[in-house]
């Protein structure tokens, strides 16, 4: 009993890359890399899924398992698993923008090109904004809630939700006729 676990120590040890070590060689880096082309991630992306796999091995071995038994293998599965990961998530954002742009009143008069622009200095001036007049547009402007349920929510008296959006509304209209977008 004592004589196998120092052998199944130095095996474990062995399984392990060394500290500091890629855990992945750049044959087993270009594997991945081609199963994630293959599976339709851009090219852009490849680089992220590469990583990720690395990440997972890893991981793996913080855990204390040992390395697969084939590294290359058990990588381009995991690959593999990325990829549809990456598509999910993409149809998720489409679909996402999609059920966005429904909601979104049509405007035959709107010109694309002033519509988007308007949006940008839109976003730009919400980040601009302190968190608490943000979060407090964003509440009342785009999830349409009403004053009393936003104060309710947050836990804070609806004088400050009026005061806040008034501060912010001030400080966005200022900020686009500077701007000269409105």
């Amino acid at each position: 009993m004592l004589r196998g676990k120092p052998r199944r120590q130095a095996r474990d040890a062995a399984d392990r890359p060394a500290q500091g070590a890629d855990p992945l060689d750049p044959a087993q880096e270009d594997r991945v890399r081609a199963v994630l082309s293959l599976g339709g991630v851009p090219y852009g992306e490849l680089q992220d899924g590469v990583q990720q796999v690395r990440l997972r091995l890893l991981e793996r071995a913080a855990k204390g398992d040992g390395a697969p038994r084939d590294v290359s293998a058990w990588a381009a599965v995991v690959a593999s698993n990325w990829a549809m990961d990456w598509h999910r998530a993409r149809r998720r954002q489409e679909r996402l923008g999609e059920r966005l742009a429904a909601l979104r009143p049509e405007r035959p008069e709107e010109d694309g090109a002033e519509s988007r622009v308007l949006s940008l200095a839109v976003a730009q001036g919400l980040d601009e904004l302190p968190d608490g007049q943000r979060q407090v547009v964003v509440l009342r402007f785009y999830a349409d809630l009403p004053v009393r349920d936003i104060a309710a929510e947050l836990g804070i008296p609806e004088g400050t939700v009026k005061s806040r959006l008034h501060t912010a509304v001030r400080m966005l209209r200022t900020r686009l006729h500077e701007e000269e977008v409105v």
